[in-house]
């Protein structure tokens, strides 16, 4: 595997994203930044099974993000491997174009509707149910975000996953460890978390969020994993790669942006210095 290339990819993703928020002057761009490099190794890494241009294929693996106001980051993905018109990507928004702020099933590729949190992992549950049913070996992939654990449906459909031994059903909790409101661990304490999905039956595995090589390794593990779902515990950063964004619960939503700013931000992202 060619790290390189996939960081190289995760950059241009985060690039990608920030001129989508630009373009549509709303999202989250603090959710959306924090799972870059997941994303990037789901699709690049040769993680998820899905073919080019056919998101209408019966054998590809499912991808919820339960977090669904980040699902703006599938988007340039979706363009990239054939699912979507690249032109869509300026459209976004608009009643002329078919991609919205929160990903819904009009779109090829979106698997579920999204935007009431704690939902994703539920859905989840009833496609990794299907496959064990039919007997096939799709994979269900479950984006959630630790705010979504103060929703009791996520617990609930734990215990569910965890009683039906779905070892197809793999969860990743992106912990950015921050909410609307503030930091997780001051508003309403997550920790122990590896401890809690443990308890509920899960097979637990810690990653860097922002780690190609980390994320590869994490999912890797899942291949000789048996009789129990997963959670992969992505320790990530909010607003990762925008320095003024990174930790800062206030970007959970857009805010304007000076042309200064902008331009600013362009050259941080392509790694270049700002002084």
């Amino acid at each position: 595997m060619n790290y390189n290339v996939l960081e190289k990819k995760a950059s241009w993703l985060r690039e990608s994203s920030f001129e989508l928020l630009l373009r549509a002057k709303q999202g989250h761009p603090g959710s959306l930044f924090s799972q870059i490099e997941i994303l990037t190794t789901l699709f690049y890494g040769n993680i998820l099974k899905y073919s080019r241009g056919n998101p209408n294929d019966k054998n590809r693996d499912k991808l919820i993000i339960s977090k669904g106001h980040a699902a703006m980051g599938l988007y340039p993905i979706f363009a990239d491997i054939g699912y979507i018109n690249k032109e869509e990507l300026d459209k976004i928004g608009t009643s002329s174009g078919i991609l919205r702020i929160f990903g819904n099933i009009s779109i090829p590729g979106i698997d579920a509707t999204s935007g009431s949190l704690g939902h994703g992992p539920g859905i989840g549950i009833g496609f990794a149910m299907a496959s064990k049913l039919n007997k096939d070996d799709r994979k269900t992939y479950v984006i959630i975000s630790e705010g979504e654990m103060y929703e009791g449906s996520v617990w609930e459909s734990a215990l569910f996953a965890s009683h039906h031994q779905l070892d197809n059903l793999i969860l990743i909790l992106d912990r950015n460890r921050k909410i609307i409101l503030g930091d997780t661990e001051d508003l309403l304490k997550l920790d122990p978390i590896e401890e809690k999905w443990k308890s509920f039956g899960f097979t637990t595995i810690r990653a860097d969020g922002h780690s190609i090589s980390s994320l590869l390794e994490a999912f890797n593990q899942i291949k000789n994993n048996k009789e129990k779902p997963i959670i992969i515990i992505a320790e990530t950063i909010k607003g990762k790669g925008i320095s003024f964004m990174e930790n800062d619960p206030s970007w959970h939503y857009w805010q304007g942006l000076t042309e200064e700013q902008i331009s600013k931000t362009r050259l941080e992202l392509k790694g270049k210095v700002i002084k």
